[in-house]
């Protein structure tokens, strides 16, 4: 077994709890079909079931027991909550155990960037004081929405990172989009998601993840790679994982594992240890920007747990 040398920031994790009564997550729920910008359905079938993880509850108390031998310093939660009626609750509740616990240190929270409160709604979320980003997930036009758009703008104001998950035909819109607002750092999450594991797959993507790398505004976040690699392996991942370096560099590449979801398909301590052997070639400074610093830099959170 590998023996971690450096310690570990996650910069994507999903905590739950299906009987909190202000907040709802449709992507659990036992009948999940759709909502207004996802087909969870679909996506479902697109990655695999995922019964398997559809329990009461997901709190960071049980994130820390499961990882406790993993050498993680610092948690990054990305918003779980779907078809809450006030995205704020969420916010409000992930704080409660971070005043308590410590962790999560970082909260990308969901805001609705088209609506017409916007502003009023990051101002909210801005009360809580380990807001660190927003995530808006659809898959619509909303690169070139006007109101989108000016919602957007307003995420530099409140210093947050936009997390997002632009499918690859999108990615010429998306890299316009961070070069449109180069005061927000926009963050490619799940390494663009690549759907196939074929070379020609890897090629298009590649092609269209280097249009956002170009933008010096821009992150990207490897993570959740299981999904559509259910039987991974260190040499199933490697090209993945080293060409968003050589696209990004050392400096604007931070990882996660996409926890619980990605237990569907491993252990949390392979998870880690797979991303330790393949940066091992790296030097020990880029190592630990890789796997710590550069998230701890560009979310702004404290580390230690």
């Amino acid at each position: 077994m590998v023996q971690h040398q450096h310690s570990f920031v996650d910069t994507h994790v999903h905590f739950w709890d299906l009987s909190h009564p202000q907040l709802r997550y449709i992507w659990l729920e036992t009948d999940a079909a759709s909502d207004a910008k996802i087909d969870w359905s679909a996506r479902e079938r697109e990655i695999g079931v995922w019964a398997a993880i559809k329990a009461q509850r997901y709190w960071p108390e049980d994130f820390l027991a499961e990882t406790r031998f993993a050498n993680v310093v610092g948690i990054i939660h990305v918003q779980a909550a779907i078809g809450s009626e006030d995205p704020v609750e969420e916010t409000k509740w992930l704080q409660a155990f971070a005043d308590r616990l410590g962790v999560p240190q970082g909260i990308v929270a969901y805001t609705n960037l088209g609506a017409t409160d916007v502003q009023n709604t990051l101002q909210r979320h801005a009360r809580h004081a380990n807001l660190c980003g927003i995530r808006d997930i659809r898959y619509d036009s909303y690169f070139t929405d006007s109101a989108w758009r000016r919602g957007y703008a307003l995420l530099e104001r409140f210093d947050l990172v936009c997390c997002d998950d632009p499918v690859l035909e999108q990615m010429g819109e998306a890299a316009r989009l961070a070069a449109d607002f180069p005061g927000t750092i926009y963050c490619v999450d799940h390494a663009g998601f690549p759907r196939e594991r074929s070379s020609e797959y890897f090629d298009h993507w590649r092609r269209n993840m280097r249009k956002i790398a170009a933008v010096e505004n821009t992150i990207v976040k490897v993570s959740g790679l299981g999904m559509c690699d259910h039987g991974w392996t260190v040499d199933s991942l490697r090209p993945w994982i080293l060409e968003c370096i050589d696209a990004w560099g050392t400096e604007r590449v931070v990882f996660g594992t996409n926890w619980p979801v990605d237990r569907l398909y491993s252990s949390y301590r392979d998870v880690v240890d797979a991303y330790t052997a393949i940066l091992s070639e790296f030097s020990p400074a880029e190592q630990a920007a890789l796997l710590a610093d550069n998230a701890l830099r560009i979310f702004g959170i404290q580390r230690d747990i």
